[in-house]
């Protein structure tokens, strides 16, 4: 099997780059993540969608044939059974990343429905936490 990963942002992910600079940065994601696909030898598809359906349609797709999947759920991490148990009913691995530290900002960001289900859990990196994780689902890979 070739390596297939999706990395797959949720809401307001678009946005990073213009948003509250001081948690997110100011480069824009899109820009960050398209230059982080060239460094590897792998095929790697980057979705964003601000519909949580259009996120568990996504899991749903590549759930059981691809080898790993990046997940930035952005909000929907604190909030949404629905793509918890999307995750959970998946087979492929799941790294959850967030940009910021959830666990040094406002208390409700610090509860992740996802974190139970995920392999892993990349926080507080910046925009690298995306290349952490596809470090590391590459690493399982061999």
């Amino acid at each position: 099997m070739s390596t297939k990963i999706l990395i797959l942002n949720g809401p307001n992910l678009n946005l990073v780059g213009l948003r509250e600079p001081e948690h997110y940065g100011s480069m824009p994601l899109s820009e960050y993540l398209t230059a982080l696909v060239h460094r590897y030898e792998a095929t790697i598809e980057i979705e964003q969608s601000n519909h949580e359906g259009d996120l568990i349609d996504a899991l749903h797709r590549v759930g059981f044939s691809y080898s790993g999947i990046v997940l930035n759920a952005g909000g929907y991490t604190h909030t949404s059974v629905a793509l918890r148990d999307a995750v959970a009913a998946i087979k492929t691995p799941v790294i959850e990343v967030h940009i910021s530290n959830i666990y040094a900002r406002e208390a409700f960001r610090s509860h992740s429905l996802l974190s139970p289900v995920v392999t892993a859990i990349v926080s507080g990196l910046g925009l690298m936490g995306y290349d952490a994780a596809l470090n590391f689902l590459l690493r399982q890979e061999r």
